[in-house]
């Protein structure tokens, strides 16, 4: 039995980061949605012990529980069969890992800027990026640029869930109409057009004007 705990409103780029690992591998999970925004105690007890951390998402397969979606879509990819999550090169997978450490910890200026709330409900009007979000923004570009024009097309030679990863940052510059290249918006819709996302934007309720 595999449960994978997400936020409510399905705005967690994780916890699609988690969804979509699960979905693109074709193994059989049930959802179990967290409202983030009641106290931890009111979240319930089987959250709490089961979560560890009591953050989303969380995977609980057969009694044994993890968190930090990078941790575990790597979990899924080695533990059942299907299609691969990661590459199996060696320093193409340490690739694909290295994006998604790096999307996880950087870029924060952008992240606040250009929420995940926009991404999935439609941002509406915006306000132009301040100096550091700006800043963010053009870092992002030149490093999916060179990610991909080294990569071949995805970050690691081959597709993996690093480039779900990579085109939901993306999407914020680019679902908010800042101005992307037509290579970087191509890559971002195509990501975003596979069925593991539109099964998130579905189960989310999501407007989906990007592709």
């Amino acid at each position: 039995m595999i449960t994978l705990y997400v936020d409510s409103g399905y705005f967690s780029p994780y916890a699609l980061s988690a969804f979509a690992a699960a979905s693109e591998k074709g193994i059989v999970f049930s959802v179990q949605t967290i409202d983030l925004g009641r106290p931890a105690a009111a979240r319930g007890e089987t959250f709490a012990r089961d979560s560890l951390t009591s953050r989303v998402p969380a995977l609980v397969h057969d009694g044994f529980t993890l968190v930090e979606s990078s941790a575990i879509a790597e979990y899924i990819d080695e533990c059942f069969d299907g299609p691969r999550l990661y590459p199996e090169d060696r320093q193409s997978r340490a690739r694909a890992r290295m994006v998604q450490a790096w999307i996880r910890s950087d870029l924060l200026a952008l992240r606040k800027a250009r929420s995940t709330h926009g991404v999935f409900g439609g941002f509406g009007t915006v306000e132009p990026l301040g100096a550091e979000a700006r800043s963010a923004a053009d870092k992002l570009i030149t490093t999916a640029n060179a990610l991909l024009s080294n990569g071949g097309g995805y970050v690691a030679g081959t597709w993996s869930i690093a480039d779900i990863d990579l085109a939901m940052m993306l999407m914020r510059l680019v679902a908010s109409g800042e101005p992307v290249a037509d290579a970087l918006q191509h890559y971002a819709r195509q990501q975003w057009s596979r069925v593991s996302v539109q099964r998130w934007l579905a189960a989310g309720g999501h407007v989906n004007p990007q592709i």
